[in-house]
């Protein structure tokens, strides 16, 4: 994988999107020589136009990366890969035609973008039905072999086994475990050099997966492993990389301590993040305001009540805030004050409110929340007293998610369907000390394209 500001991808994902901007290009200069030919005009050398053609690539590209384009799913399934680019291509087109009408100098013609989207949903997937297939095989993924059999090493296991892993074990070194569970594990014993033993396996990761560390590190063999240009990662560190997760099965306070992250040179991204906060919620304020009042307008006329309700959600340092939604639920749907999950077809949602939940309108005068500093675009979802006060004692390290300001939208919202259990609560934990320890505004700037795929392919909207 390659580390990108505190954030990895995968190497066959970088590949492919550098050969995807080399397709774009292509489609973009076809479009314009196939036009100009149709009109009989004289095509001028390709560096009159390499900003227009430059212009092209980055905002389809970005429409792709922002609809999912890149995701397991689209890398494992040409069906799935082809809606994707579809979409991903016509939004880019659609924001082009927005720009190209604000910048007329920019502009490709509308007839040259036609014909540029339609080579470049061919282009894109033929080169996925040409390549797809060496992007996922064994060639790009990662050779590790495991150090433990027991139960961690089983998890290792059956991650490398889901599509579109990233790395496949080559093997299993058994180090005395009296719960071993693989089978086909190799005794330490049975092993002279265990360097070498990885060096001849083409191995180019060892990751310690032992159940039991205390006096049972192998120093002297990691040493060696380690000399020969082998890469040695424990069990919580490679698992974060992996599956873009802190993982609380796996993790102790003394790893969360000493490994990256939770940088104080953060200082500076939070100034230009708090700035683009405050950009982004006025203009994002101005531009729905009438989408707003129309939500407004039908949620008062679906149900008796409100259309507005406000709830205190716990914030920055588990400060309390009031957050402000466009009413989705009947005005009866909890008891007393008693707080209550979510369910999925909650019978508690009206009409109305299901369709603004769907295509996520009954959070837009959260920009409101944004505007005044209590919450940002981008962080862990807030929640409220009753349930962070039952979660923290039921969850490790839970109370260190709200040492970065909540947000509307964030890395738990976007890989994480709507939970309404503990264990849900849990996996977005992870995710979101995920956020918490690698922000970067790298990061945000991810998590808030991706925000344009959940709300056009909604998962788990409640």
């Amino acid at each position: 994988m390659i580390r990108l500001f505190k954030h990895y991808v995968p190497n066959a994902v970088l590949l492919l999107g550098l050969f995807d901007l080399v397709v774009l290009a292509l489609a973009g200069e076809l479009g314009w020589t196939l036009r100009a030919h149709q009109i009989g005009m004289a095509v001028e050398p390709i560096h009159t136009r390499m900003v227009q053609l430059a212009v092209f690539v980055a905002a389809v590209e970005t429409a792709m990366i922002a609809v999912g384009v890149y995701g397991a799913e689209s890398l494992q399934s040409i069906r799935y890969a082809v809606v994707r680019l579809g979409a991903g291509v016509a939004i880019g087109v659609l924001a082009l035609s927005a720009v190209f009408f604000i910048l007329p100098d920019l502009s490709l013609w509308r007839s040259n973008l036609l014909y540029a989207m339609g080579l470049a949903i061919v282009g894109l997937t033929f080169l996925r039905i040409l390549i797809g297939k060496a992007l996922g095989g064994q060639a790009f993924k990662r050779r590790i072999v495991v150090l433990g059999a027991g139960p961690r090493a089983a998890r290792l296991k059956a991650l490398a086994a889901r599509p579109g892993a990233g790395f496949a074990v080559v093997g299993y070194v058994s180090m005395s475990e009296g719960n071993r569970v693989i089978p086909e594990a190799i005794a330490r014993d049975a092993i002279y050099n265990l360097a070498d033993h990885v060096v001849l396996l083409s191995a180019s990761e060892v990751v310690l997966a032992l159940e039991e560390r205390r006096n049972a590190l192998p120093l002297k063999d990691l040493l060696r492993i380690k000399t020969t240009g082998v890469h040695v990662n424990e069990i919580s560190t490679f698992l974060e990389r992996e599956t873009g997760r802190v993982d609380l099965d796996s993790v102790n306070p003394s790893w969360l301590i000493f490994s990256d992250g939770f940088s104080s040179s953060r200082m500076l991204s939070s100034v230009f993040k708090r700035l683009f906060d405050i950009a982004a919620s006025l203009i994002l304020l101005a531009l729905t305001l009438p989408v707003i009042a129309l939500a407004a307008i039908a949620v008062k006329l679906d149900s008796k009540g409100p259309a507005f309700y406000r709830q205190i959600r716990v914030g920055l340092y588990g400060t309390p805030f009031q957050v402000i939604k466009l009413r989705s639920m009947r005005t009866d749907a909890e008891v007393q004050g008693q707080a209550v999950w979510a369910e999925k077809d909650d019978p508690r949602v009206t009409r109305i409110g299901r369709f603004i939940r769907k295509v996520r309108i009954d959070e837009l005068p959260q920009c409101w929340t944004v505007l005044k500093g209590e919450m940002s675009f981008v962080g862990p979802r807030p929640e409220r007293p009753q349930f962070v006060d039952d979660l923290e004692a039921k969850l490790p390290y839970y109370a260190e998610r709200h040492m970065v300001k909540p947000g509307i939208t964030g890395w738990a919202q976007i890989n994480y369907p709507y939970g309404a259990s503990i264990e849900d609560a849990r996996q977005k934990l992870e995710y979101d000390l995920y956020y918490a320890k690698n922000y970067s505004p790298f990061l945000d700037l991810l998590i808030l394209l991706q925000t344009v795929r959940v709300v056009l392919f909604p998962e788990g909207a409640r």
